[in-house]
């Protein structure tokens, strides 16, 4: 019996020697470094190819539009503006209409402001901007495809800038007659997010001088997910402006989250690849020849929140 215990000792004495530190060991967790995102400019999708020949002559169309109300210049008594547009140009089978089963199509993008765009399917059906805030607006129309890429042809594009009297409710949003929020009214944030993903900016009123050089910004916007995460498509509509590229003397800058800038001097839509899910700041700007920022109203330079899924 004492043989026993004398071997036991002797045993656990021996482990102890192996690891002098075996009581304050340990494990160690190695955590990854974050990863970085590496922004690459990539080719236009093969999916987006692939569509663009299904739909035949469609993106060769010069489709034209009016904006038939609010007039130039309109002053509009009470908070509701209605939104009229024609259509006309040579269109070859271009028309504004979303399928039920895809819900894509050709569309309009309605810009209030400089606020992001909600789309307008049905031109025969009403469009109605609701509580809208007293004060002069701009609003901007464009036509565009189902992927949200502009058509860039003259007359595609159209601006008006209208004064409202009597105007809305200061503390309740902008929105359509669908339920769409446009705009916010006032200067705090809504504590609920809007579908863009993002409180939205207080909705002054803003005027842009249409004789001045003016970018619009498109896309990206809102949540992009499945095959819209990745790459992402940069879209804008130029007015009163030739890029370098296009053998004028005005380029875009473009930034994202807190990258070094990027720019851009042919005006078409150009992809980016390489994003990391999560929320990002994209911001537009149009520079001079000097590279400065161009001044129009509060236009010009834009920022949008967006998220992308994965």
């Amino acid at each position: 019996m004492i043989l026993s215990v004398v071997m036991l000792a002797l045993l656990a004495l021996a482990g102890c020697a192996e690891n002098p530190d075996n009581a304050n060991t340990t494990a160690t967790t190695v955590v990854p470094p974050p990863a970085t995102q590496n922004l690459t400019v990539v080719s236009r999708p093969q999916s987006i190819m692939d569509l663009m020949k299904q739909r035949g002559e469609q993106d060769e169309a010069q489709p034209k539009l009016r904006i038939v109300s609010p007039a130039k210049d309109a002053v509009v008594n009470g908070a509701n503006v209605s939104v009229k547009l024609e259509l006309s140009g040579d269109l070859r089978g271009y028309k504004p209409h979303k399928d039920p089963a895809t819900e894509k199509g050709n569309h309009i993008h309605v810009i209030l402001d400089n606020e992001p765009y909600e789309a307008y399917y049905e031109l025969d059906q009403p469009f109605e901007l609701r509580n809208v805030s007293e004060g002069k607006h701009t609003l901007r129309v464009f036509a565009s495809r189902p992927w949200h890429e502009s058509y860039k042809n003259d007359g595609a594009f159209q601006m008006v800038t209208f004064t409202v009297k009597g105007g809305g409710d200061a503390s309740k949003p902008t929105i359509t007659n669908s339920g769409q929020t446009m705009a916010n009214n006032n200067a705090t944030p809504s504590p609920s997010p809007t579908r863009e993903g993002k409180d939205m900016r207080a909705s002054k009123g803003v005027e842009a001088d249409p004789a001045l050089p003016l970018l619009t910004y498109s896309r990206p916007k809102g949540e992009n997910k499945g095959a819209e995460a990745d790459p992402i498509m940069i879209d804008f509509w130029l007015t009163n402006a030739k890029l370098k590229g296009d053998g004028g003397e005005y380029r875009v800058r473009y930034i994202v989250d807190d990258d070094d800038p990027r720019f851009i001097d042919k005006w078409e839509p150009m992809w980016l690849s390489g994003w990391l899910a999560g929320k990002h700041t994209v911001r537009l700007e149009l520079l001079d020849k000097n590279d400065m920022p161009v001044a129009n109203g509060t236009f010009n330079t834009t920022a949008r929140e967006i998220t992308v899924v994965k």
